[in-house]
């Protein structure tokens, strides 16, 4: 390829691709001349299996300056966008109303619906409406008869799907429901509608999406698509004017600090934390940035505190605000407190509201909300983190709205140490990367602050997915990632030409025998715990070793039901790993539960004995006599449990022929 000085080749067009496999752990790659200036490529797997071919690729130069440009579209950068759905033809259903505060009847409808209607102004309502709400989630979680209802939440304006303006209170419901939802999958269904009526619930809830927005009529998903960024990466940044920090002498917000002043020239900063000058690392953080010609400011201040607030504000003057302070303490739904629902609340949702309210008339360039995508996926295990962060959202949303800068950034997991993440251990790392959702590195993670801020949304799912494993994923795939990948099984490269996908499972173990059912059923339950903890296979999982023992935790324990659900069609309890503590007692309790007993336990003994019969016409001649021993055993131990039949009369089965001792088996067994 002809370059001019500088110059990239690049792919230009490509012609004649063909995959012929997936998932090789590693490949090699032969580049040869075609025809031209054409080129071929063949992609084989680490024993020269083929795993792709592509009959030409056309390579073309392409500028520096050009692919620049092309930088600022970032691949990791997402919006959630909501995509309509044919309407289900005449659906119709029926539910039982139940009030939020409500006790369950002891006999459980198929469906509740439940009206959220939140009043008041953040944030007490948003602390009273979770917490009502938790109430609730919590009674429909443990209540026993209720485990194969499903329960449907109807809230007015909490998501963005159109015109109307967000309600903030109800987007952080929405936070709850979803974690809910990725704890317990098929239990709960979120209905947004644009007026007060039920008139299209039924449609809504025939679709099987388990987030549903009605506007004007028509049905709308959550679908994560990604977000183009043509403009320069600049923001709102005025070089001469304070930059609020909240949280800003922590993981995060030290970074943005830094990054602030290296990248954009910032020269004045806030920086806030509940303890000030006194919180570790303060000293350093401030001596670099003065260092690289930053005038700083540090100050001890609560952020959910408004008269606090209003005091930094007052003394400080500020230009722009990063919204990055928060806390976690993780908790599965059904045993998340009402205390450690407001403990988290209160520096997200109690600040925001704060830096909002009193900020309305500052003229700033800038309003960052530092939020998580937790409120959007994978929030198992962080209901009230959820439920604070989808606040942060539609608060930014709300802002634009009225015509006032804001930016929420729905982030994803950040590398270790960084954040929300650096509590996280090997294992749960390890976790997000199997899911699909691996860490995002420093640079990554700034990189995308920058094009979130530039791209104008309000908000924005900077997130790093790896969308070869979430095709790979064993459970169900969230629906809001549906829209990325198709799910379809495909042949791997080891194993090509395999079948895509087979019977269900129960109808599979009915053509079974009853020892191979326990085989398949054991084996299928230690190839899954090995997953979910990361071991190299289900040889590291001893069948009679506890659970608890291999390394799980609530939230191990909670994927591993959630993808035995999905591959066994059944749904399992919440507690499945307790009720049954090692993988043998848990492969027996999904036995009874898949395998019908024979209503005929004789007819299912014969068609037994019908398969071994067709099977001795294929024994050769030399093994009669070892077979022949065999087959007097079993009749002899048969005979001695149940006795002789009338007939009385010995045979003699030393000198018998083959032919004459089966027509005894079967005469002694009915089959004649």
């Amino acid at each position: 390829v002809d370059e001019g000085a500088g110059d990239t080749p690049l792919p230009f067009s490509w012609r004649g691709v063909t995959l012929h496999a997936a998932h090789a752990a590693t490949l090699r790659i032969r580049i040869s001349p075609a025809t031209g200036d054409k080129l071929a490529v063949t992609v084989a797997d680490g024993h020269g299996n083929p795993v792709a071919t592509i009959d030409q690729v056309v390579a073309r130069p392409v500028a520096a300056d050009a692919l620049g440009a092309a930088g600022n579209r970032h691949r990791h950068l997402y919006e959630v966008s909501w995509q309509p759905v044919p309407t289900p033809a005449a659906a119709t259903g029926t539910w039982t109303a139940l009030d939020v505060d409500a006790e369950l009847p002891e006999t459980a409808p198929g469906t509740a619906v439940v009206t959220l209607d939140p009043p008041g102004t953040p944030p007490a309502a948003v602390h009273g409406a979770t917490e009502r709400l938790l109430g609730l989630l919590r009674r429909w979680l443990t209540h026993p008869a209720y485990a194969h209802s499903t329960l449907a939440l109807l809230t007015r304006d909490a998501v963005g799907a159109g015109d109307t303006p967000v309600d903030p209170t109800a987007a952080a419901l929405w936070g709850l429901v979803r974690a809910a939802e990725a704890e317990h999958p098929g239990r709960f269904v979120l209905v947004d509608t644009d007026d007060s009526g039920t008139d299209h619930l039924a449609a809504a809830l025939a679709t099987g999406e388990p987030e549903v927005a009605v506007r004007d009529g028509g049905l709308l998903v959550p679908r994560l698509t990604r977000v183009g960024v043509d403009a320069p990466a600049d923001g709102g940044w005025a070089t001469d004017r304070t930059v609020l920090i909240t949280g800003g002498l922590g993981g995060l917000g030290s970074l943005v600090a830094r990054h602030l002043v290296t990248r954009h020239g910032v020269r004045r900063l806030l920086l806030t934390g509940r303890s000030g000058a006194a919180t570790p690392g303060a000293a350093d953080l401030v001596a670099d940035l003065t260092a690289a010609g930053a005038d700083v400011t540090v100050a001890a201040c609560d952020v959910a505190d408004r008269d606090a607030v209003a005091a930094l504000l007052a003394d400080h003057p500020v230009g722009a605000v990063v919204h990055a302070a928060g806390t976690a303490e993780n908790a599965l739904v059904d045993a998340l407190t009402p205390e450690q629902l407001h403990r988290v609340l209160r520096p997200k949702v109690d600040a925001a509201w704060h830096l909002h309210d009193l900020t309305r008339d500052h003229d700033l360039t800038a309003f960052v909300l530092f939020s998580s995508s937790a409120g959007w996926v994978a929030g198992a295990g962080q209901g009230n983190y959820a439920a604070a962060n989808l606040f942060l959202d539609a608060l930014a949303q709300r802002r634009r709205a009225d015509g006032l800068p804001a930016t929420s950034l729905a982030y994803g997991l950040w590398a270790t140490g960084t954040g929300m993440g650096g509590h996280l251990d090997d294992a749960d790392l390890h976790r997000m990367r199997r899911l699909g959702m691996p860490a995002m590195s420093t640079d990554e993670g700034l990189a995308l602050f920058d094009a979130a801020v530039a791209a104008g949304r309000p908000t924005t799912v900077p997130v790093r997915l790896d969308l070869d494993a979430l095709r790979r994923r064993t459970d169900a795939l969230p629906a809001v990632l549906r829209g990325l990948v198709r799910t379809a099984a495909r042949p791997t490269a080891a194993g090509a030409g395999a079948a895509a996908d087979g019977p269900p499972l129960a109808q599979r173990l009915a053509g079974l025998s009853d020892a191979d059912r326990d085989t398949l059923l054991l084996d299928l339950v230690r190839t899954h715990a090995a997953a979910v903890l990361g071991f190299p296979g289900p040889a590291s999982v001893e069948p009679g070793r506890a659970f608890k023992d291999l390394g799980f935790d609530s939230l191990a324990a909670v994927e591993f039901r959630n993808v035995l659900s999905t591959v066994t069609g059944l749904r399992l309890p919440a507690t499945l790993v307790f009720d049954h503590p090692e993988p043998t007692a848990l492969a027996r309790a999904l036995k009874a539960d898949l395998v019908v007993p024979d209503a005929d336990p004789a007819g299912a003994v014969l068609a037994d004995l019908d398969r071994l019969e067709k099977a001795l016409t294929e024994v050769p001649g030399a093994e009669h006599a070892r077979l022949t021993a065999r087959l007097e055993a079993v009749l002899r131990g048969w005979q001695d449990r149940t006795g002789r039949p009338d007939d009385d009369t010995p045979h003699d089965y030393e000198s018998a022929t083959d032919e004459e001792l089966f027509d005894v088996l079967e005469n002694e067994l009915g089959l004649s």
